[in-house]
């Protein structure tokens, strides 16, 4: 830990004093004594009283991220591994932890790193320099924690490719933690079988923030003709065809997801019941309407179409767009499963959007349920960038 203090200004820092834990480079008055990007540092508010340590990085927007509270905190190994230990405990409690996420970033009071473990294989994904310090000591606490409760990890994998990085000063970085091993890893979830690509998938290789809400569709896909749009590496498509879907079809504009897919089909011997098409949604959804095609389910779970406020007005335009379209397919009676997975489209406002839609298409909603991700992706109160997505379930009717 440096000896550097982060002062802020008067008036500001009231995110963090609401909970939050990030101090912004426009809140900060001065920063006294030597440090490093990515050192520790101590935050102190304009009458020099203690506010919690944190790492700084002058590069960043986000000048110190949080790490404690507590005025004799000291951040060590030891530190770290309490941190970790608390992360898995929370998760033995609450969800199936065969594959889920370990570690939350902020959520999980280690901001800026997240860590998910597919099986006996973790993945990590740095996003901030200050943790990126720490990354290596936070993988060995984990091995470490798991190993106790019989868990032995065989391998590891950074995906710490994102954009987000650049923003940080730091490079974009792919590559195996210790020694290579087969990165084609099977899991189990919710039943269904699935090839995770933790090299070459998607963020890190697998979205696991969706559990729950694809175990809750199983109920209302029996015996029904689903459409699942968006579908990536079929997950959604493959718990309907476990469900007992007569038929499933999946849609995505990668090849590449298509294919393995296609393969996670194969795997759950559903290749006649589950098909996928490599399409654009935005283009096949009208196409089939004009056709006369109808689903008793469609599911849409769309990438963010926003990252920022500054498009948020284009994003909307695109949820609406795309509920319009899929409610149009959907036969009455039907239901519609429905997501936004961008921190930016809040719940209200991915409400209102849905409310537009269903007039746009003529047609009424009666809600099954509202759901968020899953609890290894805690939401916490106060630092409300853990809080990105809204699942909704809807039964769909014409006007009446």
């Amino acid at each position: 830990m440096s000896q550097a203090v982060v002062t802020l200004r008067k008036g500001e820092g009231r995110t963090l004093k609401a909970g939050g834990m990030w101090v912004y480079d426009n809140e900060i008055d001065s920063v006294m004594g030597s440090f490093e990007n990515g050192d520790v540092v101590a935050i102190h508010d304009f009458d020099s009283y203690f506010m919690g340590y944190g790492y700084i990085n002058m590069n960043s927007k986000i000048r110190v991220r949080l790490l404690s509270r507590k005025k004799d905190a000291v951040i060590n190994e030891a530190f770290m591994e309490k941190r970790v230990r608390t992360a898995w405990n929370y998760r033995k409690e609450t969800i199936d932890t065969s594959s889920c996420r370990l570690i939350f970033g902020e959520a999980d009071f280690l901001p800026g790193i997240v860590v998910d473990k597919f099986a006996d294989v973790l993945v990590v994904e740095s996003l901030a320099l200050g943790i990126d310090k720490w990354k290596l000591v936070i993988v060995e606490a984990l091995k470490k924690v798991l190993a106790e409760d019989g868990i032995k990890i065989r391998g590891v994998y950074e995906r710490s490719d994102a954009k987000v990085r650049l923003q940080e000063g730091l490079e974009r970085y792919k590559g195996f933690i210790g020694e290579p091993f087969d990165t084609k890893v099977e899991i189990i979830e919710n039943g269904v079988k699935y090839i995770v690509d933790v090299e070459d998938g998607q963020k890190t290789g697998f979205f696991l923030d969706q559990k729950n809400n694809r175990a809750s569709i199983h109920k209302i896909c029996k015996d029904k003709k689903v459409l699942d749009c968006f579908t990536h590496t079929g997950s959604f498509a493959l718990n309907a065809g476990i469900a007992g879907a007569k038929s499933v079809l999946g849609v995505d504009a990668s090849q590449l997801a298509v294919d393995q897919a296609t393969e996670n089909a194969k795997l759950n011997g559903l290749e006649n019941t589950v098909k996928f098409v490599c399409e654009d949604v935005f283009e096949l959804l009208p196409r089939l309407e004009a056709e006369g095609e109808t689903f008793d389910v469609v599911i849409l779970d769309p990438p963010a179409f926003t990252k920022s406020r500054n498009s948020i007005k284009n994003a909307v335009k695109g949820y609406r767009e795309i509920n319009v379209r899929g409610l149009k397919l959907v036969r009455n009676g039907g239901y519609l499963a429905t997501c936004s997975c961008s921190h930016f489209m809040d719940p209200d406002l991915f409400a209102k959007t849905i409310r537009e839609a269903a007039a746009g298409a003529h047609k009424r909603l009666r809600q099954v349920e509202f759901r968020t991700q899953g609890c290894d992706h805690p939401i916490l109160w106060a630092a409300d960038q853990s809080y990105y997505l809204k699942f909704y379930v809807f039964q769909v009717l014409e006007d009446m």
